[in-house]
């Protein structure tokens, strides 16, 4: 029989969330942003519901060039840029978009012969301090860009440290405003949280990540408040039960003891399927629809869990690890990291299953 675990994804609760990232940014293109895999849930799996989408946005050459395979015609931005020259021709030839954030990029570019110009993204450092020119270089990069004959287009574009905090803002989009003073080139500003803050952000390019996905890019709102819906759902089953008495423990180590006899079930979800290891005791999950917290160490296959508020609960009843009903950014915290970890880390051996209109399709 095949282990109950899998993980399901909801194209259109993916669509549900991009038109909230269109509606919250009017007047600006949207640029997907699909790194790592699409946060996880598989590129070519979600690329059909990111079709009102303006473009896409990732750093991985490769995952681009996999993209023009699979004959998407519309902007593609490589938000890291390049690594080397000899990656030029390959972009060109894709009609890929790049950012750049060094001297040596700009050096490459200038000494490039390339089949057809590229769309170029100046990232100005705003405040973030990893990629990006200082604030007062902006006007000379552009002007020594503007004259290569790789380059076709400029924009100016820059990331934001701290969007998702109240007075986050104003610093690092003064320092942009004034970086791009007289230059008449679109701006690109907004990830997921300047996104939410668009009326605060602008531009002419936005950038959503994380709230694609349905996890809220923001300390204060929960997803659910920001009208997004879970995508990925990480479901399982109990595969056995266990009654304990008073004092028994849980587990290797021993980390959890019952303070008093009750039930505990064990599903087939483990860390080895990217579920956190370092998840405590008490991290919600929900068996048949109602919530309930884990009980002991998060082993390489299974996870046990207290049933005392589920007693009907019993070997097959359904397990959502998050997603529907669980939004993942309340199993993060209980784990002290992000959604974006968990999306990220779900492991190679779990199945995927597509719901669309009409039908399921499994993926092994």
């Amino acid at each position: 029989m095949t282990r109950p675990i899998l993980a399901q994804i909801n194209l259109a609760a993916l669509r549900a969330n991009l038109a909230v990232a269109r509606q919250r940014s009017v007047g600006a293109q949207v640029l997907a942003v699909v790194k790592a895999n699409a946060y996880g849930h598989g590129l070519a799996r979600v690329l059909p519901a990111l079709s009102a989408a303006d473009g896409l946005a990732l750093l991985e050459l490769d995952a681009a060039v996999a993209l023009r395979e699979l004959h998407y015609a519309r902007r593609i931005l490589l938000i890291e840029g390049f690594f080397s020259a000899d990656e030029l021709p390959e972009i060109a030839a894709r009609r890929l978009a790049i950012v750049v954030h060094h001297t040596e990029h700009i050096r490459m570019l200038e000494t490039a012969t390339l089949s057809r110009p590229l769309e170029v993204f100046i990232k100005i450092n705003t405040g973030m301090n990893r990629l990006g020119f200082k604030p007062d270089e902006a006007g000379a990069v552009a002007e020594r860009l503007s004259r290569a004959a790789s380059v076709a287009a400029l924009r100016m574009m820059t990331h934001l440290a701290r969007a998702d905090e109240e007075d986050g803002l104003h610093d690092q989009l003064r320092i942009f405003e004034r970086a791009c003073k007289g230059l008449p080139y679109p701006r690109s500003i907004a990830n997921s949280a300047g996104v939410i803050r668009f009326d605060e952000v602008g531009g002419d390019y936005v950038r959503p990540g994380i709230m694609l996905y349905g996890s809220s890019p923001l300390p204060y709102d929960t997803a659910e408040a920001l009208d997004l819906v879970p995508v990925m759902t990480l479901r399982s089953e109990l595969i056995a039960t266990q009654d304990l008495k008073a004092n028994d423990s849980v587990g290797y180590g021993g980390d959890y003891t019952a303070a008093r006899g009750h039930r505990v079930g064990v599903v087939a979800c483990g860390y080895a399927d990217g579920y956190p290891r370092h998840a405590p005791n008490g991290t919600p999950v929900l068996v048949s629809g109602r919530k309930v917290r884990t009980a002991g160490r998060v082993s390489m296959d299974m996870m046990t869990i207290d049933l005392t508020d589920v007693p009907e609960a019993v070997v097959g009843s359904p397990v959502i690890l998050w997603g529907e009903g669980l939004p993942v950014d309340d199993v993060a915290a209980a784990a002290s990291t992000v959604g974006y970890e968990l999306l990220c880390a779900v492991a190679p051996r779990v199945p995927f299953v597509t719901t669309q209109v009409g039908k399921v399709d499994i993926e092994l």
